[in-house]
């Protein structure tokens, strides 16, 4: 059997969450089906990396489609002509995106429904494709996969799909993600924090990940606990970024906020697992992927009350509402003053993180293949 995967988001130097869920789960894929010829569709040039067995082909599909009406040429033109020659019996759509054009049938992954939740969070153009378009996707794709509980029935909800169609697959947290020896995370807080202990933010600096609420708890934290605690922010500049931007030029604690960007993967496990705790305050997530790393790490973590995050944390965090700023800065004063309470969220973390794994991931998403192909 050929399978055709759309593989535009696994791009070396800017491998986000879309990106990694494609990788971790069809490195695993290739390697468990070597009778299968896996096809991975590009928009341009990649990495050698990402072939990851002799089974997988790469195919080169240009022009990159990184906006509204590339989007359309590429899904509903350009790739669709180029996978005639090899007629794959399916075509997986990681990215909420389907073509409206092929008669391939493709298994489609709607990772969350944040557009409609919070439409003011992305452009214009953006908001108007995903909602002209997504009905049409979810209608045309002949399964579909999410990634949380919290966005299946969101998806039913909000749009007539059949549930049979629809399959829930979870992320985990990636190898590399292990509990650091003291000396590591001293050399890790020398490098990066002038020795301090440190909160870790990690996400795109985006609206929807919710930083200036955070920089409006780290504030009253500071005032009302007089630390030296610095918090740490990894993550590109993302959208609407510019309020935040110029927040931090006047903010009062600005010499305790350092912005990192986007950082390597061994470097993202070093400031995780040397963090004092992750404080992941997003409004809206459909999974929320640095929870269980973070929990993995042996990082005790502070997350939002909405969405998927407490589906995803359970019991082994501390909760706070992304729009109280109060709420957040006496999560983070606790987990500063109650090391017994913090003990216990790392240890309850550990064992929640292991209930996850990419190779039960791998497995569903075989499964969701399988029903695609079989349909």
């Amino acid at each position: 059997m050929q399978i055709a995967v759309n593989a535009i988001f696994l791009q070396k130097t800017s491998l986000e969450g879309y990106g990694w869920f494609v990788q971790e789960v069809f490195k695993r894929l290739v390697n468990q089906h070597p009778e299968h010829e896996f096809i991975f569709v590009f928009d341009r040039p990649y990495n050698e990396s990402f072939v990851f067995a002799k089974n997988v082909t790469p195919v080169v599909v240009k022009p990159a489609a990184r906006h509204i009406f590339s989007f359309k040429y590429w899904y509903d033109l350009k790739a669709p002509m180029a996978l005639k020659k090899f007629q794959p019996a399916i075509w997986v759509q990681p990215y909420g995106f389907c073509s409206l054009t092929t008669k391939t049938p493709q298994l489609m992954v709607v990772h969350d429904l944040a557009f409609l939740h919070y439409p003011k969070f992305i452009s214009w153009h953006q908001r108007w494709y995903y909602q002209r378009f997504t009905p049409k996707f979810l209608k045309k794709a002949k399964q579909i996969v999410t990634v949380s509980e919290f966005s299946k029935q969101d998806i039913l909800l909000h749009y007539p799909v059949e549930a049979n169609k629809l399959s829930v697959v979870h992320g985990a947290a990636r190898e590399g993600f292990d509990p650091l020896d003291w000396g590591s995370k001293d050399a890790t807080k020398a490098s990066y924090a002038d020795g301090r202990e440190y909160f870790l933010f990690v996400g795109g600096v985006h609206p929807r990940k919710n930083l200036m609420n955070l920089l409006k708890a780290f504030s009253l934290f500071k005032k009302w606990q007089h630390s030296n605690m610095k918090l740490l922010v990894v993550g590109r500049l993302a959208w609407q970024y510019g309020d935040i931007v110029e927040k931090l030029k006047t903010y009062k604690y600005r010499e305790d906020v350092v912005m990192l960007n986007y950082v390597s993967e061994q470097t993202l496990t070093q400031l995780t697992a040397s963090a004092y705790a992750l404080v992941y305050p997003s409004f809206f997530e459909g999974f929320g992927l640095p929870i269980l790393e973070a929990m993995q790490s042996g990082v005790p973590v502070i997350t939002s009350n909405t969405s998927s995050m407490p589906e995803i944390a359970g019991e082994a965090a501390l909760f706070a509402s992304p729009d109280d700023p109060d709420a957040i800065a006496k999560q983070l004063l606790l987990i500063y003053k109650d090391e017994s309470a913090r003990e216990k969220l790392i240890e309850a973390g550990k064992l929640r993180a292991a209930s996850f794994s990419w190779d039960d991931t791998a497995n569903k998403f075989w499964e969701a293949i399988l029903k695609t192909v079989e349909n």
